[in-house]
């Protein structure tokens, strides 16, 4: 039986969604082939072993006194557990990082991986940091032709001249704007700023969370999402399944929209203009490929109101597997069930240690 590590909680902003997540995930790990070792990081980045998935679920894995690290030492593939004055080493085969948001899906631990020589699920370091990085996703995508929105790129030390920040934005897009933290998941510190008073607020939030910035024009449509699977990087083994719709109920949707506000919605196939749903599917491919994807992305996009245009938004390289995340939902829609996914998701982490 091989060994499964399972990483959850993290230091981002999106420690609580990765801990949903991760017993989502362990739920439906199949037992009868894998062995699951549960790891938690704290929001300190104490890295802690859990004792079982109830302990994730109401928190209390945060009381172990049982470490576990990943050894960058190849020679020991595995994990580093000290139990009080006892150290001990266990083998892994396979790592699922279910981790969101900065040093879980931006390329930091993907690097510990890569150090010590384990297989894992998911997005190597390259994927994982330009993708991440929306500034870096946004030069990539321009050389696919595949239309994004407009933006101003602002970083934090700039804003110590607040006036020169918001009259280059000014000169360069119309309000209302999106200011985003270029490495941040989960809509965490977006805001949508309506003048230049919600402007200088919006960007000061959003330096909060990121030392980069992107200011972009408004886009007026639907949000449309897909999801993909896939480990060759070959467009032909890109699965793009379906397309699903976010139906916020904020007025975008926002962290709290998204998961604190239960009138916000997905639906799944949703209907669209003709031809709209491939498009969309081969742009997710694209761009999953584009940026070196392997194992499972989830990529954003607007259909723009009165123009029935594709606006590409974002990649997530570690989408969510919550009760109300897309990823997992398109897969089922599909035929797909979420232990399949699961298991799919575990048969190409391991692939990567032989290719």
């Amino acid at each position: 039986m091989k060994n499964i590590a399972v990483l959850f909680g993290g230091r981002s902003s999106e420690h609580e969604v990765s801990c949903v997540s991760a017993v989502t995930v362990i739920k439906n790990i199949d037992v009868s082939e894998y062995n699951v070792i549960m790891i938690g990081i704290t929001k300190a980045g104490k890295w802690l072993l859990a004792d079982n998935v109830e302990a994730i679920e109401n928190g209390t894995w945060t009381d172990s006194k049982i470490g576990a690290v990943i050894s960058p030492d190849s020679s020991d593939h595995g994990l580093i557990i000290t139990d009080g004055a006892k150290i001990s080493k266990e083998y892994i085969d396979c790592i699922f990082p279910v981790l969101h948001g900065l040093n879980g899906e931006d390329g930091t631990v993907q690097g510990l991986f890569e150090l010590s020589g384990i297989p894992y699920v998911g997005c190597g370091v390259l994927a994982s940091a330009v993708s991440m990085d929306k500034f870096f996703t946004k030069i990539i995508v321009d050389k696919l032709g595949i239309r994004q929105a407009r933006y101003v790129p602002v970083y934090s030390n700039m804003l110590d001249n607040m006036d020169g920040v918001t009259e280059r934005v000014e000169a360069e897009l119309e309000y209302p704007v999106f200011v985003k933290p270029s490495n941040a998941g989960s809509s965490r510190g977006v805001s949508k700023a309506h003048d230049r008073a919600e402007l200088e607020d919006a960007l000061r939030l959003a330096a909060l969370h990121d030392r980069k910035i992107l200011v972009e024009e408004t886009i007026v449509g639907r949000e449309l999402e897909c999801a993909v699977l896939g480990g060759s990087g070959v467009t032909a083994d890109a699965n793009v399944p379906a397309v699903g719709e976010v139906v916020a109920a904020d007025e975008f949707y926002s962290y709290d929209a998204k998961y604190n506000n239960e009138e916000s919605k997905t639906v799944i196939n949703p209907e669209l203009p003709e031809g709209k749903q491939e498009e969309i599917r081969n742009a997710a491919a694209a761009v999953f490929n584009a940026v070196d994807g392997f194992g499972l992305a989830r990529v954003d996009f607007f259909l723009e109101k009165g123009t029935d245009e594709i606006v590409f938004n974002e990649i997530n390289t570690l989408p969510g597997f919550t009760s109300i995340s897309m990823f997992p939902m398109l897969f089922e829609a599909s035929g797909l069930p979420v232990n399949e996914q699961i298991s799919k998701l575990i048969e190409l982490g391991c692939m990567r240690g032989r290719i």
